[in-house]
């Protein structure tokens, strides 16, 4: 067999009619695509189809029209709406049967955990003349590797199971290293920002936008405007050498907004920048319901930083503190952070109000929030958009992380 060339394309299709009723979200094609994506592999189309034979038979079809490599996730299953093998050797046009060294260690992996195989798993053990089993000592179901041609060209389709610690190690320890990769590796890296919008941020980095390769590119976020500086070259030094220089422009244009990147949380920037200036933190909480407390302790597990968190759901709750309250039942944020700081013996805190409506129209709430430490206090009231509910909360416990953080780099400063 002539050497395959390199894989520059691939669609994912994912299988399963829970997909497309909402009952379950597609998070193997989201990974799926990064991972193709990190090694240089274009994902220019991404597709959900229920589990129908026909409809699963086209889109495999179709994908092979125009990528290099099909992926599928979904519908290896025992089942009878399990139909990603049935679909594949349809386009094959071959015929699957029972393969007697997947049916031994079928068995195997049933008789190891003391349980008597059900026939309809004999399904599992099926596989087509032009297929390649893949192992999956982590569940039942094998992927499979086919390799064909369209109009002249490689083509390849790879069918991974739909439960994700079975599929992420397939993907990364059978799938890749049987595929021909291409030697071009993209590089990227996301700055992530809080108290800008998406339009202002798109207006200052109006310069880059417009660029190719590097490409920058702004996203909403739940936690923020994210920024993606991108490149693609010969390889990954090469890419991460176009990204560089330009992500350190990106950065300095938008200054105090960027407060991390990549896979940094932003509860986890507080509680470092915390530790490295030896500040112990205590907060009083009226708006969130715990999650700003929570947030913090999740990532202080030694407990070093927090010292401690009054979740107060009722204005009686806050008497032991000395809270003053106002006879509209708010509270004075800079005092309240005062009071629960001398209380917890705290070097700096935090003090969170209750939602309440904004004034003026449109239904938007608004909540005060503090921190205050030694050196006196900083307090702002944040209107956001929306009813209250869990939604609301957490953009309240990102908003007050970032004063939160902003007012720790005092204490880093000279």
């Amino acid at each position: 067999m002539k050497r395959a060339t390199p894989v520059g394309s691939a669609e994912i299709v994912a299988v399963g009619t829970e997909l497309l009723l909402g009952e379950t979200l597609d998070t193997n094609g989201a990974w799926l695509a990064a991972e193709l994506a990190s090694r240089g592999v274009d994902v220019f189309w991404s597709v959900r189809v229920g589990d129908n034979l026909g409809r699963v038979r086209g889109a495999i079809e179709t994908a092979l029209q125009r990528s290099d490599l099909v992926l599928t996730s979904g519908g290896l299953g025992p089942t009878e709406d399990d139909l990603t093998r049935e679909a594949i050797a349809a386009v094959m046009d071959e015929t699957p049967t029972v393969d007697a060294e997947l049916e031994r260690e079928l068995r195997s992996f049933f008789a190891r955990r003391g349980r008597p195989m059900p026939e309809r798993n004999l399904k599992q053990a099926w596989r087509i003349p032009s297929c390649e089993p893949l192992p999956n000592p982590r569940g039942t179901a094998p992927g499979w590797l086919v390799r064909t041609h369209r109009g002249g060209n490689d083509r390849w389709i790879a069918a991974l199971p739909g439960p994700p610690h079975e599929l992420e190690r397939m993907f990364e320890r059978e799938l890749l290293p049987r595929l021909p990769l291409p030697s071009a590796r993209l590089f990227r890296t996301t700055l992530k920002t809080s108290g800008i919008g998406e339009s202002e941020a798109a207006e200052r980095l109006q310069a880059w936008t417009s660029g190719a390769n590097p490409s920058v590119a702004t996203y909403a976020r739940a936690d923020g405007v994210h920024v993606r500086v991108a490149a693609k070259a010969v390889d990954a030094a090469s890419a991460e050498a176009l990204v560089r220089p330009l992500a350190a422009k990106v950065k300095e244009r938008l200054g105090d907004f960027v407060w991390g990147c990549d896979d940094d949380r932003l509860e986890e920037v507080v509680i470092r920048a915390a530790r490295r200036t030896n500040v112990r933190l205590a907060v009083l909480d009226r708006g969130t319901g715990g999650r700003l407390g929570t947030a913090l302790a999740d990532v202080d597990e030694d407990a070093s930083v927090l010292i401690g968190a009054v979740v107060a759901c009722q204005v009686d709750a806050m008497n032991p503190f000395r809270v003053p309250v106002a006879a509209d039942e708010g509270f004075a944020a800079p005092e309240a952070a005062d009071r629960i700081r001398t209380f917890f013996a705290a070097d700096a805190a935090i003090a969170v109000g209750e939602l309440r409506p904004a004034d003026g129209e449109g239904g938007d709430v608004s909540v005060d929030v503090a921190v205050c430490d030694a050196e006196g206090s900083e307090a702002v009231t944040l209107r956001l958009a929306g009813s209250a509910g869990p939604w609301l909360r957490d953009r309240v416990v990102l908003r007050a992380l970032d004063l939160l953080r902003r007012r720790l780099r005092t204490h880093a400063e000279p």
